[in-house]
């Protein structure tokens, strides 16, 4: 992200050939819906991945401003921004690898995450180096596949957790799991999910472990299955409005709104004839002669080269689309094709808001056979995050 002089996000869009404009109020109001949608249920913020593309920090406060009570990051490095920056809310970090340094983790007082015995032997080394407990949240595999004790791994992460918790290395203050099908609420998998989760549960207590969190919801469960709350939701892509499962709603059915507008001007505007190819390869020609705008952003910036002759923007707010391949740093529109013209300096609209009829990140994961967070999360450092909306900002008022 490109930073003003004083390290702070800009707040305008003078001199910029594209931005991506974050409304830190939607980002609030989103996690008031969510809290709302989940019964009052406490929200754990998920921020992982530079907020979704949002940016890290002041997503984050402005999550905190509105009811999120919990933070989640994937690393302990973003857990680690998160507390230089001044954030010291509780906060959930959950991958390392072997080796890591927790101990500037526990000593910033991270709570971590365990799904096998070599990360809790990790923790107790985190623990007796700086002389602090570890909060640990274990990770119970329900059926995803992928991170977490799976099976008769379970019985033995907790047989591993009972002399670090009897040291006082460690306090498991959390026991958690993820879900591989929430995005499809009747799938079978998510009631076997839940269920295995409250057996995972039901044998910790057995062998003296209460937590003080239990926790599986995603944003798709927060939004659809209410038997998924338990004591704390976690959800990531809905914090920033789009919708974890388009074929039920748009974001606009579960009281959300983007936060993210992806935005640019043309740097070029020029007539071309009938037959000309645009782009490399030439996998677009003109149809009749036209108009051709040249937008200063591309691949290295994250817009996807799938999106070939498919990815849309708004121009004076009429629908167009990409025009040959997406570039490096470029990509061209034809906006002849769509009745439309131009300005070099003018601004275009990639993806924004639905109820403004503008193209959406779900607009582009479809037109570039993806999902809707990647669109969003690859979006590059070398677009600038302009900030609009007050919520959690230190500057602001109250």
């Amino acid at each position: 992200m490109e930073l003003a002089p004083d390290g702070s996000a800009p707040t305008d869009t003078a001199g910029l050939s594209a931005w991506a404009e974050i409304d830190l109020d939607a980002i609030a109001d989103n996690v008031a819906a969510l809290r709302e949608h989940a019964g009052g249920t406490p929200v754990m913020a998920v921020v992982k991945g530079d907020a979704y593309g949002h940016g890290l920090a002041h997503s984050a406060r402005a999550a905190l401003a509105r009811g999120a009570s919990w933070l989640g990051v994937a690393q302990v490095a973003e857990a680690l921004d998160l507390r230089a920056a001044g954030v010291t809310a509780p906060l959930l970090s959950w991958i390392h690898v072997p080796g890591t340094d927790l101990a500037p983790a526990v000593q910033a007082d991270i709570d971590l995450s365990a799904g096998q015995p070599w990360a809790l032997a990790s923790m107790a080394d985190a623990a007796r180096a700086t002389g602090r407990t570890v909060r640990v949240h274990l990770k119970v595999d329900t059926g995803l596949g992928r991170g977490g004790a799976l099976g008769d791994g379970w019985t033995e992460l907790l047989a591993a957790a009972a002399p670090l918790r009897a040291e006082g290395a460690i306090d498991i203050v959390g026991i958690w799991s993820h879900l591989a099908w929430a995005d499809a609420p009747d799938h079978p998998t998510v009631r076997a999910q839940r269920e295995r989760f409250v057996e995972a549960i039901a044998e910790a207590e057995r062998a003296g472990i209460r937590p003080q969190v239990r926790h599986l919801a995603n944003s798709a469960a927060t939004l659809t299955d209410p038997q998924a709350r338990f004591d704390l939701v976690r959800p990531g892509l809905a914090v920033y409005g789009l919708s974890p499962v388009p074929d039920l709603g748009a974001p606009q059915r579960f009281g959300l709104r983007e936060a993210m507008r992806l935005l640019a001007r043309f740097s070029s505007v020029k007539d071309a004839p009938a037959g000309q190819g645009v782009s490399y390869g030439h996998e677009y020609t003109t149809p009749a002669a036209t108009r051709l705008g040249l937008v200063p952003i591309g691949y290295a910036d994250g817009i996807p080269r799938a999106a070939l002759n498919a990815g849309p923007v708004a121009v004076r707010g009429t629908r167009a689309r990409i025009a040959g391949r997406v570039c490096m740093d470029q990509f061209v529109v034809d906006l002849g094709a769509a009745g439309l013209d131009a300005e070099p300096g003018e601004e275009l609209v990639l993806f924004g808001r639905g109820a403004d009829d503008e193209p959406t990140a779900q607009d582009w994961a479809e037109a570039c056979g993806t999902i809707n967070y990647e669109i969003v999360t690859r979006i590059g450092p070398r677009v600038p995050r302009v900030l609009v909306g007050t919520a959690g900002r230190e500057d602001a008022d109250g």
